[in-house]
């Protein structure tokens, strides 16, 4: 069956239509309107904030359902009932639901010489359809790239957010940030609640007058909410986070990273909005954020030595996870595995990332868009120098490579060292399932 649906266009094939996901909806009854949305948009940071969103409102005792992509390990993650992959049996029976209706609208569109509901559209549908029946008291859904033409932008947020703005997916969104960003604020709907994490100055003012125009009250990062203080602790960050509503102390966040401090941030702002703007009780917010978890961000998956895996797949991204890692991690020594997508800026991820690696093994993610593991080398080796370049087609020969690489220095015998694992979803993902971090497929 999962075969079969990846047999559609992939996800990265955007078709600028809400006409076939709209039309399928409507023959199901339209089951994306039978509970309340926060949709999530921006560049980075969407899939964490969603699922600390997700944790808060679970803590608050309401019934969630949670739509991200692209997963690490089983396509079941990405559509999630109470913080938990949809069952097997639940995923067959509710494509089982959408099937017939999937078909008969690929059939109208043929006909006209349009194209049938690629994968996103399809796990879209799904997810609406498994939230409809659960049923759930909210959908925490991330759009899939952009927004305006997103296929989960067939459902209305009565809040919005809407992460930090920078350059991805070029191709599809445009090469200025005013381009990208005005796809963003497609997903923003009349009199809702949008907040904003902290944008360049013109896709703020972009982003202000998309709701202004939508009349939807506009929550500002670092203007109306602020994370006011942050300092390390053992296993992540205690974060003092200021909002129009309360101030919030000594809150535990088991990630690191201050880009990870300005998701939780958004989440709360986004949730006492949910709730109507009030305060959230501080167990709730104490609970929430302690129980949140976000698998390939800066995870560590294996010990001595050090394996840490991270999804960062564009320049803002390798910036953040840089600026985490200096933070919150005392390396002497740290080994990098590198592989890309062939559409992303690999000078830029790796340029972002020369500073902070002793030295690189690029490799290749098992995917058709992957860029050659050749290819990538040559780019290294402009960034880092040949010296510290190195090549293995294989994640599992790099890994090796790179923890051989780690051994400790005889004239410093107590040097930290590590192996970062960076640069695509799809190979953080891998990467996971070779130290045993990933379970079963399906």
């Amino acid at each position: 069956m999962y075969t079969q649906i990846l047999q559609r266009a992939p996800e990265h094939d955007v078709q600028p239509s809400l006409e076939r996901v709209r039309e399928v909806c409507a023959l199901m009854g339209d089951p994306q309107r039978s509970f309340p949305v926060v949709h999530l948009t921006g560049t980075n940071g969407k899939t964490s904030t969603a699922r600390m969103v997700e944790r808060l409102l679970r803590e608050r005792g309401l019934r969630t359902g949670r739509f991200t992509s692209p997963h690490l390990n089983s396509v079941r993650e990405r559509i999630a009932l109470d913080g938990e992959p949809i069952a097997p049996q639940d995923f067959v029976a509710v494509w089982e639901e959408v099937a017939p209706y999937v078909e008969l609208v690929d059939e109208r569109s043929q006909a006209v010489g349009g194209s049938r509901l690629s994968f996103f559209e399809v796990f879209t549908v799904m997810a609406f359809a498994a939230f409809a029946d659960a049923p759930v008291d909210v959908a925490v859904v991330e759009v899939g790239m952009g927004g305006r033409w997103d296929a989960t932008n067939v459902a209305d947020g009565v809040v919005e957010i809407i992460t930090p703005v920078s350059r991805d997916h070029e191709r599809w969104l445009g090469q200025e940030l005013t381009d990208i960003a005005e796809e963003k604020v497609g997903i923003i709907t009349d009199r809702s609640t949008v907040v904003v994490g902290e944008q360049p100055e013109e896709v703020a003012e972009l982003i202000t007058s998309a709701a202004a125009q939508r009349r939807a009250r506009l929550v500002s990062a670092g203007q109306d909410v602020v994370v006011a203080d942050r300092e390390l602790a053992v296993g992540g960050q205690l974060l003092t986070m200021r909002t129009t509503a309360a101030t919030y102390t000594d809150v535990f966040l088991p990630l690191h990273g201050v880009h990870q401090a300005n998701n939780a941030l958004l989440a709360l702002a986004a949730v006492e909005a949910f709730f109507g703007g009030g305060a959230l009780p501080g167990d709730v917010v104490e609970q929430g954020f302690a129980a949140v978890d976000s698998p390939g961000r800066l995870e560590v998956v294996r010990r001595s030595p050090t394996v840490l895996v991270d999804g960062a797949h564009n320049p803002a991204g390798a910036e953040a996870l840089v600026a985490a890692v200096e933070e919150a991690f005392g390396f002497s020594h740290l080994v990098g595995v590198v592989g890309v997508m062939a559409d992303k800026n690999a000078e830029a991820i790796l340029s972002a990332l020369e500073p902070l690696l002793a030295e690189v093994v690029v490799t290749r993610p098992s995917s058709d868009r992957a860029m050659d593991a050749e290819e990538l080398g040559e780019i290294a080796v402009d960034v880092f120098g040949e010296d510290r370049v190195h090549v293995a087609v294989r994640l599992d020969e790099a890994i090796e490579r790179a923890a051989a690489l780690t051994e400790a220095d005889p004239e410093d015998p107590m040097a930290s060292t590590g192996v970062l694992v960076a640069g695509s979803v799809i190979l953080a993902a891998e990467a996971r399932q070779l130290v045993g971090r990933g379970g079963a497929a399906l």
